[in-house]
């Protein structure tokens, strides 16, 4: 959301780091190692150099280490790296069987378009011009995209949504009136915004317009029809301006100070970001409420939320069960140990006899 971070692009810049990219190889490979079969894919050895070096430019662009001690640190986690390209690779497997992977470039376009927004670029191109000038390859960074999205659909479909849908009434109530203090409201925001942009222009000159809109707007219960005639969000006939409800708690401190104090139906004095200023009308304001308020949705929620990550485990010891995974034996030491850690520590020890 545009107000809870004003810094999205560096949200790219961070997921492209955290998730090396899976591009074919450019230079001609004339003979390419199998590391591991995973069903009736493979993992190749080119593909385990290239995300060893993905991840030591990702540590290396975070400032903290020198080349030689990221590429130590990496290479000394190879063995953790490798399962764990086995454990995605089975993931994107199971996204195609169960059709978790639909939708995806759809998804990925969205967040594209996200950061053009956030940023005032007008094309598609100009974003990859300064996504290229700051670093990055585009492509890269849709292909990562696509491999998060599909990975949370997987999880979404099979393992989150079956534990919120299987819940038993008993369960839902019981959970709510033992943390009651997690359904307590939080006071919230409902914003419409006008948008002018420095853009090619004298930033005073932007200024004082602003000033006068923020005096028209307090004249007028017709703060919509303010924005058509005057944001310049490229949406703005789409959305009337409206840009969605928020808790005050998870507002970026930039936008959240100047809206405290302004009531319901009032705008906010112009708030100023890099690329222009946002004229910020509040539409409704919610009051935290005092104690927890039960939402089945919620609830289930919440309950999802808490039980996900043991449930993710088992499905994937369980895909890794169905799978036939045969790792090349000069990797096998410092993978299987790692990869198949938590079958073993499930198996009741074996007493031998004397």
């Amino acid at each position: 959301m545009r107000f809870v971070n004003s810094a999205i692009f560096l949200v790219a810049v961070l997921i492209c780091s955290s998730f090396p990219a899976f591009a074919q190889e450019t230079e001609a490979v004339v003979v390419d190692e199998v590391v591991a079969q995973v069903n009736d894919g493979v993992i190749t050895l080119s593909r385990i150099r290239r995300e060893i070096q993905n991840s030591i430019d990702a540590i290396v662009a975070d400032g903290k280490k020198t080349k030689e001690e990221a590429k130590a640190e990496v290479e000394s986690k190879q063995g953790e790296l490798i399962a764990n390209i086995i454990n995605e690779e089975l993931l994107i497997q199971k996204a195609k069987e169960v059709g978790a992977d639909s939708d995806i470039d759809a998804l990925v376009n969205q967040r594209f378009a996200g950061i053009m927004k956030e940023q005032g670029i007008k094309s598609l191109d100009k974003l990859f011009e300064v996504m290229k000038a700051q670093g990055l390859d585009p492509e890269e960074v849709r292909a990562n995209w696509r491999r998060d999205f599909i990975k949370g659909n997987v999880i979404q479909r099979e393992v989150t949504s079956k534990i919120y849908q299987n819940l038993s009434g008993k369960e839902i109530k019981e959970y709510f009136a033992a943390n009651k203090a997690k359904f307590i409201k939080p006071e919230t925001v409902t914003l419409s915004e006008i948008f002018l942009s420095f853009a090619g222009r004298d930033e005073n000159e932007v200024r004082a317009k602003a000033k006068l809109l923020v005096a028209q707007a307090k004249k007028t219960t017709d703060f919509v029809k303010l924005a058509l005639e005057n944001s310049e969000r490229p949406d703005v006939k789409s959305t009337k301006g409206k840009v969605g409800s928020f808790p005050i708690k998870e507002l970026n401190e930039k936008i959240a100070n100047p809206l405290r104090g302004v009531k319901q139906g009032d705008t906010a004095e112009p708030i100023e970001i890099e690329e222009g200023l946002m004229i910020l009308h509040i539409d409704e304001r919610t009051i935290q409420s005092t104690e927890g308020v039960f939402d089945e949705d919620e609830v289930r929620k919440q309950i999802a939320y808490a039980k996900a990550p043991e449930a993710t485990r088992k499905f994937m010891i369980d895909l890794r069960k169905e799978a036939y995974i045969k790792i090349n034996e000069s990797y096998r030491p410092i993978v299987n140990p790692i990869l198949f850690e938590e079958e073993r520590a499930a198996k009741p020890e074996v007493k031998k006899g004397k």
